[in-house]
């Protein structure tokens, strides 16, 4: 028993989720079309050749993410890439699986975070608690996080679960691993948040994810707006992975990494960041993802761009411009 008081979580009173509303909409997700104007940039149909390459060889193509590209309503284009086998692993902070989550039960996601925050109401949203009753269940049955959600929104026939990535996954047999920093989504606020489920669910699907990373030489590392929890859980697997690899004689080390951000880089990032006296070297897709875990055999690319345009171009190249280059599945 801590020496210390604890928050007392009963106190909270949550609302219903119609009182919040919602900014983002299923009517909102973005139907599958071509872009208006297809993103190009140097280094862009070089990744698409990687990609293409690891498939081809059977090799992994992890995505992981942060839950913006959801709230853009770019969850379509994402699962076709699950569904046509591009991408074979998808993960993603705890923010991913509650707009996922509350987009295929509701309808809609996305808050208004300053107008709620100052009523002290942001994230305390009563149907949104469901989701600390699913890793519960997960818990209990020995799943990951991502694999418990996707399979509830299946086994429960969430009314719009055709907009759920997780479901997706669940429904390919694609991993979907979602891993949390405790403290950091609306539903640790909740009292029916149960720690030891959290971190058993998550930390399973940690070990999921590094199993995944075992099989990445020869593989595309993708990594979509997320700028702590990507590099760093990709980091610490990767180690995991070299040092079972090293033990048996192997190496981890030809595979691509590509970044897709918002934050101007220099032409040669690939040389590295700059010193620790910039605030830029604390950026850790640079010094992580483009440099750091492909200094000894790898190649990786930094795509700068509104995921609105990155996504889409990225779905269409590889599934119409390139769909033959896909073996079929099965």
């Amino acid at each position: 028993m801590s020496r210390y008081r604890l928050f007392d979580r009963t106190q909270i009173r949550l609302l219903p989720v119609a009182q919040r509303g919602h900014q983002l909409r299923a009517a909102d997700v973005l139907p599958l079309a071509r872009p208006e104007q297809p993103y190009t940039a140097p280094g862009w149909d070089e990744l698409l050749k990687a990609i293409i390459h690891a498939r081809r060889s059977e090799r992994p193509v992890v995505l992981m993410m942060g839950g913006h590209p959801i709230k853009l309503g770019l969850s379509r284009f994402l699962i076709d890439l699950v569904r046509r086998g591009w991408i074979t692993h998808v993960a993603g902070n705890g923010s991913v699986l509650i707009h996922d989550f509350e987009l295929a039960l509701l309808g809609g996601t996305s808050e208004d975070v300053p107008r709620w925050i100052a009523h002290g109401q942001f994230g305390l949203w009563t149907e949104t608690s469901r989701l600390n009753d699913v890793i519960r269940q997960g818990a209990r049955q020995g799943e990951g996080l991502g694999e418990a959600v996707g399979r509830t929104v299946l086994e429960e026939r969430f009314p719009h679960r055709e907009l759920s990535l997780a479901a997706a996954c669940y429904q390919a047999g694609v991993p979907l691993t979602c891993h949390v920093s405790v403290g950091s989504d609306i539903i640790h606020a909740h009292a029916n948040c149960c720690g030891e489920a959290l971190g058993r669910t998550s930390y399973t699907d940690f070990l999921i994810f590094a199993h995944t990373v075992q099989q990445l030489e020869g593989g595309v590392y993708l990594n979509l707006g997320t700028a702590v929890t990507g590099p760093e859980v990709f980091l610490k697997a990767l180690s995991m992975a070299r040092n079972v690899a090293h033990q048996q004689g192997e190496t981890i080390r030809r595979f691509t990494t590509a970044v897709f951000d918002l934050v101007p880089l220099p032409p040669r990032y690939a040389e590295g960041p700059p010193g620790k006296d910039h605030p830029m070297y604390y950026y850790r897709p640079w010094k992580t993802l483009l440099v750091r875990t492909v200094q000894d055999g790898g190649r990786s690319y930094y795509f700068c761009g509104d995921h609105r345009q990155t996504v889409p171009s990225l779905w269409f190249a590889l599934t119409h411009q390139m769909a033959q280059s896909l073996p079929a599945a099965g």
